[in-house]
């Protein structure tokens, strides 16, 4: 029995990497004309868990290129919303987070307090 490692070649690596990449460009691009359909102009999706009267529900705010809020129906919210939750089935949405259609990235966005204010108690945050 020959206990010798067979080596992928590096061209073929090369052409894997290739086609992964296209694959995810496709994605990212598919993933932004459809929130464009949903919403005209959108380029950012942030969504955060909030409780309204004791229920579970979900913020979810979609931005234009200027960074400005876009008026929108609570049907694009919800559409927008559940096509990044079949995009992204394995991300925890119980946390706030943010879609980036350009790069299409799913970022966790939490708000973070400035040192100075000194709100962190943890010891080893003020060193």
């Amino acid at each position: 029995m020959n206990s010798q490692r067979i080596q992928t070649p590096r061209v073929v690596l090369a052409i894997k990497g290739a086609q992964a990449a296209r694959r995810r460009t496709r994605f990212v691009a598919t993933v932004a004309r459809q929130l464009d359909a949903i919403a005209a102009g959108t380029v950012r999706v942030h969504t955060a868990p909030t409780t309204h009267f004791g229920r579970e529900t979900r913020l979810v705010v979609l931005f234009s290129r200027s960074g400005s809020v876009l008026p929108t129906t609570r049907e694009q919210r919800s559409a927008a919303y559940g096509l990044l939750d079949r995009a992204f089935p394995g991300a925890d949405w119980s946390r706030a987070r943010t879609y980036d259609a350009a790069t299409g990235v799913l970022a966790v966005d939490e708000p973070i307090a400035p040192a100075e204010l000194g709100l962190d108690t943890a010891p080893e945050a003020r060193q």
